[in-house]
């Protein structure tokens, strides 16, 4: 899970994988049958594939898995079925206690893509969130080539992206960060 590309179609999800993520999220806030229609071939590719949002359409796809917000629904049918479970926390406490397979945290950094999410919770928070939990931690928000491997010192498991999801460069930072961080 080290990079997770957060893409609407499958052209960017083929893109992102080439240039190395390892999942793929497919999020589009559309009707659940338009979601199966744009998942079609995500399952075929060389990742993990995460659903944003919607276990019906998840299961539909017969992927890996679905992120699910603080306040989405159906985390009971994915545990039930077997599904790989993701939360997003966006405060300490929220990381804590939530019941999850790993965790999407964030925004560390400013970003157009979560500015409903409140401030910033900064590469320090990021930490201490990281040595609080047992989950993979997955850093999200403002992340970029250029800061990844500080998530990944943090304690991150990986990062999520949107923006930088196809440039080859992040995957390459990540890698270099954890093998320095877990001397592999």
């Amino acid at each position: 899970m080290r990079v997770h590309a957060i893409v609407d179609n499958l052209d960017d999800a083929r893109l992102a994988v080439t240039a190395g993520a390892t999942v793929v999220q497919l999020r589009a806030k559309v009707p659940t049958d338009e979601l199966v229609v744009r998942g079609r071939g995500f399952r075929d590719l060389a990742a993990l594939f995460i659903v944003n949002d919607d276990v019906e359409a998840a299961l539909a796809l017969h992927a890996d898995g679905v992120h699910l917000g603080q306040t989405d629904h159906g985390a009971e049918i994915a545990r039930r079925e077997g599904l790989l479970l993701g939360r997003s926390a966006s405060t300490f406490d929220e990381a804590v206690t939530a019941d999850a397979d790993y965790l999407g945290v964030g925004p560390i950094w400013p970003t157009p893509s979560k500015d409903d999410a409140g401030a910033p919770l900064g590469i320090d928070e990021l930490a201490r969130i990281c040595r609080a939990v047992t989950t993979p931690v997955i850093a999200i928000g403002g992340i970029d080539a250029t800061n990844a491997a500080a998530c990944i010192t943090a304690g991150a498991a990986g990062v999520a992206v949107i923006r930088a999801a196809t440039d080859p460069h992040l995957a390459r930072a990540v890698d270099e960060a954890w093998r320095a961080t877990h001397r592999e």
